[in-house]
């Protein structure tokens, strides 16, 4: 591919199935082919609110089917909605987040379609004014699938939003052999649509702008968007143009992806098939696909499906909203994003920008980084106990940062044996995975349990003039230059030893000794 591509908009939603995929990805942006290739998202999002959209049923996830339903959520006739103010506050704060703009007014329609699992035969949302206009999403590094971390092709991209609206989710549809369930528990959850510029151009883009467009909404409390649970969905626009001044292609549309990895398998595939079309001169047009992700393949749903087809028209049934003063009450929630944590973890703890990034890209870890370093542990070093020790050993017990065991004040008192020289860190881990089993216990009383004590200093004083005394030849090459011979002297040290000393302090002592 020779140049940047654009995207496209649209949206609605149904289910997919999620499975295996035969498509093999590669971390790479259509090299090998002449077409620009134009990726736009639309990322359904559920909001996080104890209840519905416009009535009282509690939102659920796992309940038994059509146990959080009444008369406004099953649109039976005569049920009047009522809007959840909650809704919009998180969704104006989303929008903050994501450094939006809103305008004064801001209205609800109606999009009138037929689907099964939508009983009114509209749904209500947002048309001409929705509640954010514009923003951006940056791309984070450490987002992108991780064969595709070495070779960015575009560090530092923002991707530009086009607008968020706020909506109702639709109801669940399980398909079975010959028949379907409807389950109306999600039905009315507040959805958010998020829908961006033409600013992608590869599956690789897509995944880091879900990634990174998720830290942000679970860290500014906006929603779990968990897309396992089906709390987060996408709907992906492609079209191939030869020159970067052709007009956009035909534009198709992918329906429901419900992960990162199948959004990149369903780009993959459909840059693919599209390209194998016009390479026979087969003209494009624009349609809806679905992804078969046990096949591999995007299967034909409808074409030609534009904004008209909906005849949206203004909701008789609830008044327009007056954005500035529910914004003035969101904006002091308004909580630190992700880069700006990680740009302060650079300068105050003098993290590396690599270590920075991934402190920051959990809320629970960010916030126990920074305990750890309230105990006075130097930041680099509590980060990298707590990236490369800590975090290790937990996952090891498939427990989450946020569950350990070990609070960070009893960590960065292993730690601080460990600045004191009383522990190597070798041996801080084995004093680690005692207290992960006995967190109770005090740190400096496990490593004397261990054996890790410092010896005295007399005798191990003695020690190392007696190991030095011993292995003349080896003394020798050290001081001619054979520096990797200390660690047999040091060993020699640690045996002879009645207790455990830090072998730093011991190997130290010997350089002290020989120089």
């Amino acid at each position: 591919m020779a140049s940047p591509g654009q995207a496209i908009t649209a949206g609605t939603h149904s289910g997919l199935a999620s499975g295996k995929s035969s498509v093999t990805l590669t971390a790479s942006r259509f090299p090998e082919m002449p077409y620009l290739v134009t990726i736009g998202l639309e990322v359904h999002c559920q909001v996080k609110t104890r209840t519905k959209m416009f009535c009282a049923c509690e939102t659920s996830f796992g309940e038994e089917p059509n146990t959080r339903t009444c008369p406004v959520c099953l649109g039976l006739p005569g049920a009047l909605p009522v809007l959840n103010r909650y809704a919009i506050e998180k969704t104006l704060l989303a929008g903050l987040l994501l450094d939006c703009g809103s305008p004064e007014i801001s209205r609800w329609d109606r999009k009138s379609y037929f689907y099964p699992d939508m009983p009114k035969n509209f749904q209500t949302t947002q048309m001409d004014f929705p509640l954010c206009l514009g923003g951006a999403v940056p791309l984070y590094d450490h987002c992108y699938p991780t064969d595709a971390r070495k070779n960015i092709a575009r560090p530092g991209h923002k991707v530009r939003l086009n607008r968020i609206h706020l909506e109702e989710d639709v109801a669940k549809s399980t398909h079975l052999g010959s028949s379907s369930l409807i389950d109306f528990n999600r039905a009315g959850t507040p959805l958010m649509e998020i829908v961006t510029e033409p600013d992608l151009e590869s599956g690789e883009e897509a995944g880091a702008y879900l990634r990174s467009l998720q830290m942000i909404l679970q860290q500014g409390g906006i929603s779990d968007a968990d897309m396992e649970k089906g709390q987060m969905r996408c709907d992906v626009n492609i079209s191939l143009r030869l020159k970067e001044n052709d007009p956009l292609g035909a534009k198709v549309e992918l329906k429901n992806l419900n992960s990162i990895s199948a959004v990149r398998r369903a780009i993959a595939h459909e840059v693919e098939r599209q390209a194998e079309e016009l390479d026979a001169g087969i003209a494009q047009i624009q349609s809806t696909r679905r992804w078969d992700d046990d096949r591999g393949e995007t299967q034909l749903m409808r074409t030609k499906e534009d904004a008209h087809d909906y005849r949206y028209f203004p909701c008789p049934d609830l008044l327009p909203i007056v954005t500035a003063p529910i914004l003035e009450k969101v904006r002091p929630l308004l909580t630190e994003r992700p880069h700006e944590r990680s740009a302060r973890y650079e300068a105050d703890y003098g993290v590396s920008a690599y270590d920075a990034s991934v402190l920051s890209s959990d809320l629970p870890l960010a916030k126990y980084f920074e305990a750890l370093a309230a105990t006075g542990v130097p930041g680099k070093k509590a980060a990298n106990f707590l990236l490369n020790n800590l975090l290790g050993a937990l996952n090891d017990r498939s427990v989450a940062i946020s569950d350990s065991p070990l609070s960070a004040e009893k960590t960065g008192a292993l730690l601080g044996l460990v600045e004191s020289g009383a522990l190597a860190s070798s041996q801080a881990k084995e004093v680690l995975a005692v207290l992960l089993d006995a967190p109770d216990k005090d740190p400096a009383a496990v490593a004397k349990e261990l054996g890790f004590e410092p010896a005295d200093a007399g005798e191990l004083d003695a020690l190392c003039d007696q190991v030095i005394a011993a292995n003349p030849k080896q003394v020798e090459e050290i001081k001619g230059g054979n520096e990797k011979l200390l660690n047999f002297l040091t060993g020699q040290v640690m045996k002879a030893s009645s207790t455990k000393p830090n072998p730093k302090q011991v190997t130290d002592l010997l350089k002290g000794k020989l120089q």
